[in-house]
């Protein structure tokens, strides 16, 4: 069930930024995903963490999955693994020249942590010379995954980080109850192109309220989790 740790959702104003905090720890950024809220820096006032809740939350129905033939075949030239790497993906997410980056070093080292505890999950998308190429990383509770952010590199990983995302909906499809939100935040013309579409705050709220009863995903072992192709 949702947690309150933010209030009411009917008390939260009709914005997508909900609050702001100089608190940020692993405990509390796991209340927040259990309220519907994620941390993500605020620019004015840098030394407080904004908390969103979008008023369209942008979510990608694993039956809405839009594989091309192209993506199909670049599922051929690469290999993922899961949780082998994670370090490496969210350095590659937080670079400070990717357009619209925010990820900063209290974001990478909270979620480092959440890693190590279990909650936090990695994919990666590697090249025939063990290049890391793609990747993404994101929080798992229950049949919840809130995808946090994907990377390619633009000159050696021409659709790797969608590799990613097709081996994290292969995890999430293998649920025994088959039944997994997959958020991703706000909707991007890049996750529209794969299926991803905006629902309601208190639409996404029911959701992730049924969501957060089931099951936890069981995720691969990092050293047994490396295959080609999809």
């Amino acid at each position: 069930m949702l947690s309150t740790l933010f209030g009411p959702p009917r008390t939260w104003p009709d914005q997508d930024l909900i609050g702001r905090s100089a608190e940020f720890d692993p405990a509390l950024v796991l209340g927040a995903y259990r309220c519907g809220v994620f941390p993500m820096p605020l620019e004015v006032l840098a030394d407080d963490m904004g908390w969103w809740s979008p008023m369209r939350r942008g979510v990608l129905p694993l039956d809405r999955l839009r594989v091309s033939r192209s993506l199909r075949q670049s599922t051929q030239r690469y290999a993922t693994t899961v949780d082998s790497a994670f370090d490496l993906v969210v350095s590659a997410c937080a670079d400070p020249a990717r357009p619209g980056g925010w990820i900063d070093a209290r974001i990478a080292a909270v979620y480092t942590r959440l890693f190590e505890a279990g909650y936090v999950h990695s994919v990666e998308t590697w090249d025939d010379t063990a290049r890391l190429v793609g990747g993404l990383y994101g929080v798992s509770l229950g049949g919840l995954f809130a995808g946090e952010s994907m990377f390619h590199d633009p000159r050696l990983g021409r659709d790797a980080s969608k590799v990613a995302l097709l081996r994290l909906a292969e995890i999430l499809q293998a649920r025994p109850d088959g039944d997994v939100l997959l958020d991703v935040q706000w909707v991007t013309p890049h996750l529209a192109s794969l299926g991803a579409v905006e629902i309601p705050r208190a639409e996404y709220l029911r959701r992730l309220s049924a969501a957060l009863d089931q099951p936890d995903t069981v995720w691969p072992v990092a050293t047994t989790s490396r295959r080609r192709g999809m």
